[in-house]
């Protein structure tokens, strides 16, 4: 899984350089982003490999309960860490945290504790817990899937996603940012998602097939209804991201002899396709450029197909070590970069020495927040795994 690690090392430096330009690299930045939208490229390659390892990861231990005991320790340790450091860091004056509007202090906690704040209607504490959001979303479909044994379907999935992207986008399908919760309001829907994704989760872990099922359908039906009437990007992009981690699934089949190449190949043009045709028929506005969407998209997939084409081959450690560290990296570096723009402040000319001593100083404590949070998380994960369904 070295191919992986590199994957994941490099899709994290390049969203820690788009969020670090605004800081050091402004100039650049606004010449870059038209061309090619740094954010999109690392977050495509990161969805795509979610998709590869997640559903192997349920399918192989065949338990839908030790899943989320290793999600939950996978991803929920260093997310706590950080987000409480940031909010010390808040109270101190030290680091400015993102103002949530007129939300309760209970509602932005529970929401953030889903991990759906996103498509819950709640900003994000932090700009990049916006993804953790989808992949969430992932995992419940992931778990749907499963437990009603359609999860071998990846390919169709895939397709069938991208295909409701381009028929929405086409046919002008606009919903206004968080749609759902402006029409029953963001408290209410914070309450019942949250209910209901712990019911979907505690019935799809139980032991019961009937549970199981009905967990696992609870939870996927949230998922999809939310990605798709709650988030804040455009539903054809929302029902995109979807596409492209289950084609990423769809890839990990045909490695594994569940289904042959040249089906997964016609399943990337189509999702390729769809996503392509989806962002250019949407068009510029303020906030999107599709030529920069589109670069950025095709890089992405060109990135992932590359990797896997060198599985086989000797990756460097260089690379290897940044995928282990990715996820520090990916949420460490928000935190730092508001320090810095909270106490020294924003460059107003490009300067790319402080952009390099900016990942001098960011990796080496994303070594230590791995060693010292991460790494015992998941081990800890494993023991309670294992005594929860022992191999």
């Amino acid at each position: 899984m070295g191919w992986l690690d590199a994957l994941r090392g490099i899709a994290a430096l390049v969203v820690v350089f788009d969020h670090s330009s605004y800081t050091f690299m402004a100039d650049f930045r606004r010449e870059l982003m038209p061309q090619f939208n740094t954010s999109r490229y690392g977050i495509m390659v990161f969805f795509l490999v979610s998709g590869y390892i997640i559903p192997a990861s349920l399918e192989r231990r065949g338990c839908v309960r030790t899943f989320w005991i290793g999600r939950i320790f996978r991803v929920y340790p260093l997310w706590a860490a950080v987000v409480t450091v940031l909010l010390a860091l808040n109270l101190l004056g030290i680091a400015e945290m993102r103002d949530v509007g007129q939300q309760s202090t209970a509602a932005v906690a529970v929401a953030h504790a889903t991990m759906l704040q996103e498509l819950l209607g709640t900003p994000n504490l932090l700009l990049i817990l916006w993804t953790l959001s989808y992949e969430m979303a992932f995992y419940l479909l992931v778990v749907a899937l499963f437990t009603v044994r359609l999860h071998q379907r990846s390919a169709g999935v895939a397709v069938t996603l991208a295909v409701l992207a381009a028929l929405s986008v086409t046919a002008g399908v606009l919903l206004p940012a968080s749609a759902l919760s402006g029409l029953v309001g963001t408290g209410p829907l914070i309450a019942f998602a949250s209910i209901a994704m712990g019911v979907a989760i505690c019935c799809a872990s139980a032991r019961s097939p009937v549970l199981r099922v009905f967990g696992g359908v609870l939870g996927g039906v949230l998922a999809l209804a939310l990605v798709a009437l709650n988030g804040t990007v455009p539903l054809w992009e929302g029902l995109v991201i979807l596409a492209v981690m289950f084609l990423g699934t769809a890839v990990h089949r045909a490695e594994n002899g569940q289904c042959t190449w040249r089906h997964t190949a016609g399943t990337a043009v189509m999702v390729v396709a769809c996503a392509v045709g989806s962002a250019y028929w949407y068009g510029d506005d303020d906030h999107f450029t599709r030529r920069g969407w589109i670069i950025a998209f095709l890089l992405a997939v060109l990135t992932f197909g590359a990797g896997l084409l060198s599985r086989h081959r000797r990756i460097p450690r260089l690379l290897t070590g940044l995928g282990t560290i990715s996820y520090s990296v990916y949420l460490v570096h928000p935190v730092l970069l508001a320090v810095i723009d909270t106490t020294i402040g924003r460059r107003r000319q490009d300067n790319p020495a402080l952009e390099v001593a900016f990942f001098t100083v960011l990796l080496p404590l994303c070594l230590l927040t791995h060693r010292y949070i991460e790494a015992p998380s998941q081990t800890w994960g494993r023991r309670w795994a294992r005594r929860v369904h022992p191999p």
